[in-house]
């Protein structure tokens, strides 16, 4: 179990990490599709960010991992939203669905 809980934490950092830093291009159409702000998508960037990097920090200190993994999954919980929103088809959805499922894995898993 310990090893699926590191591997939840390292999957939902790295994919947060990876779209907001090197897929950015992407993140910027998307929220112009949702109707979103520049501010907003600035907010939720940094904020994701810093949550993917307090669920790493969390591999070496537990009690870290609840709020993170909280906040995380009401972001993904949003993505849905706004997917479902703008109608896209499900595999716009999958991504987030993945990060969703695995954020409730971690704080079930921390309780």
């Amino acid at each position: 179990m310990e090893q699926l809980l590191l591997l939840s934490k390292i999957i939902i950092a790295f994919s947060v990490a990876f779209v907001w830093i090197f897929r950015f291009h992407n993140v910027i159409a998307e929220f112009k599709s949702f109707g979103l702000s520049d501010l907003t998508r600035n907010f939720v960037g940094a904020s994701k960010i810093a949550l993917a990097t307090l669920l790493i920090v969390s591999i070496w200190y537990d009690t870290l991992v609840f709020i993170p993994s909280i906040l995380m999954g009401l972001f993904m919980l949003g993505a849905q939203y706004f997917h479902f929103k703008a109608k896209n088809p499900f595999s716009k959805h999958l991504p987030s669905l993945i990060l969703l499922i695995l954020c409730a894995f971690l704080v079930v898993n921390s309780l």
